[in-house]
């Protein structure tokens, strides 16, 4: 059953979670170009080694922030947990670094299936298991969906203001949920991509959210790993603020995937799924519109 079909009233399985987010900044003393001291915020940057039943399985350095839902998501988005009713509960233990992840029937061929590894381009130095394209032929995105220009300028807006500890600290990178309206669903922050978007997958999989009408956004670039794991959380859109790579380009493209890179402003560029956006040419001003220039003394 689809979780769209469930009654408002129906309970939805939640596994056991600790709530164990950590502070996510740290003050540093600093000299500027002047020799004058000042005290500055700085990210938190911490290992984070996961246990699934008691086996090691990898270490994520995560701002900490999320911790369970970062370990669900990527759980989620290494395709190594099928359902979130297999999870039967996720502890985190700040103290030794670590979270355990019990399962009710444990990993299928886990060793097996986490043998090889690919280190991607994410910053931080993100890994997926297995083949990087498997699984992509059988990812099949709604073609129905539709995203309007307006919708477009609106989430580029909500992150403009959108408080955050970039602004505050820098050196993070943040990806957000959004409604196909422009509603904000979840903002996260986290030293990688990768990192933000497994969490964002471990919320959408905890309220039991489907992705086929949402939009999804991230501030760093849409890499293969990045299309990848939005198309396995089923979401269509994908923007950004920065680029695209020839690779995150072609899955794309392979799973109809509508890509929008370099969101800044009213400008952005469409380069796969174009059918999907709905254009709105009296959101911008004629191309003809005269040029104003300031009157010379």
């Amino acid at each position: 059953m689809n979780h769209n079909d469930l009654p408002l009233t129906s309970p939805r399985y939640r596994p056991e979670l600790s709530s164990s987010s950590a502070r996510l900044t740290h003050e540093v003393s600093a000299l500027d170009e002047r020799g004058r001291a000042s005290h500055i915020a700085i990210p938190a940057e911490r290992p984070l080694t996961v246990y699934v039943d008691k086996r090691e399985i990898v270490t994520l350095m995560t701002l900490g922030g999320a911790p369970e839902a970062l370990t669900l998501g990527y759980l989620r988005n290494q395709r190594l947990v099928r359902s979130i009713d297999d999870i039967v509960s996720i502890h985190v233990d700040w103290e030794v670094d670590a979270v355990a992840v019990v399962t009710r029937h444990g990993i299928l061929d886990i060793e097996e299936r986490t043998a090889k590894k690919v280190v991607t381009t994410g910053c931080g130095q993100g890994s997926v298991f297995g083949g990087l394209m498997d699984e992509v032929d059988q990812i099949m995105l709604p073609m129905d969906a539709r995203l309007a220009q307006s919708v477009v300028y609106r989430i580029v807006d909500a992150i403009r203001t959108q408080q955050s500890i970039y602004k505050q600290a820098g050196s993070v990178h943040g990806c957000a949920l959004f409604s196909d309206l422009g509603e904000l669903l979840y903002f996260v922050e986290d030293v990688g991509r990768h990192n933000a978007v497994d969490a964002i997958a471990g919320l959408m999989w905890l309220d039991g959210l489907s992705g086929g009408d949402k939009v999804f956004y991230t501030t760093g670039r849409l890499t293969s790993e990045m299309v990848i794991k939005g198309a396995q959380m089923g979401i269509p859109f994908l923007l950004s603020r920065s680029g695209t790579t020839q690779m995150g380009h072609m899955v794309a493209e392979k799973v109809g995937m509508s890509l929008l890179a370099r969101c800044s402003g009213k400008h952005f560029l469409l380069l796969a799924g174009h059918d999907r956006l709905v254009f709105e040419p009296d959101l911008l001003e004629p191309l003809n519109a005269p040029i104003h220039t300031p009157r010379q003394a």
